[in-house]
């Protein structure tokens, strides 16, 4: 079991979903070396939380309403430096997981994952270690002994339009993005058109078809 000072570590939970929090935090508390001591859904909430009383260890899902989870890890990392973060997601981890890290989180869970699992991935952070899947270890191992494969286009949008990109690929149109993420239509119009000239797209269907093909070549089996 993972020790702080021989005391429990103390959890920062920040997820928009009320009943997912309260999950989380009574499966955590169950465990003698684990205390949540802090729920937030969004990214003020998790950054004042953390600010009136510091945390070892912050569970940050990725979306989030008003901003990106991906957003926040890198707001965390330089507020607080030292605190480490786990991101947990329903996103295929082959699209975000590379990702956050790069972004400074110390680790990467999808909720379909066990309980179990989620448990291993906590102490496995607290006790200086990164946490991917088992899957994911070897896909970043093959980079490494096949050398770096070239950048992708996709590396340049913001965490937010990395997001918004994904669920264009997935299907849904503005209107749904906007109420998935808890913003203004006006707002995923923005960053659409931010999109296509990053991306150098000469329209919305252009777009969608990019999105498409870049979401089923990067993870075939994502789903929302």
């Amino acid at each position: 079991m993972s020790a702080i000072a021989n005391r429990k570590a103390h959890i920062l939970i920040v997820d928009d979903h009320p009943i997912v929090r309260q999950g989380i935090a009574l499966l955590i508390n169950r465990e003698p070396d684990l205390l949540v001591c802090s729920e937030a859904d969004d990214a003020q909430q998790a950054i004042e939380a953390n600010q009136a009383s510091p945390h070892d260890l912050a569970i940050v899902d990725v979306s989030l309403a008003g901003t990106s989870g991906l957003d926040l890890v890198k707001q965390l990392r330089i507020k607080f430096p030292e605190l480490l973060i786990l991101v947990m997601s329903m996103h295929d981890e082959t699209l975000y997981a590379e990702r956050a890290l790069r972004l400074g989180a110390h680790g990467y869970l999808m909720k379909q994952e066990g309980t179990t699992t989620m448990l291993t991935a906590i102490r496995q952070i607290l006790q200086g270690e990164l946490y991917v899947s088992n899957r994911m270890r070897s896909r970043l191992l093959q980079q490494l002994t096949h050398g770096a494969p070239e950048q992708s286009p996709v590396s340049i949008l913001t965490a937010s339009e990395f997001e918004i990109l994904h669920l264009i690929g997935m299907g849904l149109g503005t209107s749904e993005i906007a109420e998935k993420l808890k913003r203004s239509v006006k707002t995923i119009e923005s960053h659409r058109a931010n999109i296509r000239k990053k991306l150098d797209l000469k329209s919305g269907n252009e777009l969608v078809l990019f999105a498409i093909n870049w979401v089923s070549s990067s993870a075939p089996s994502a789903r929302i």
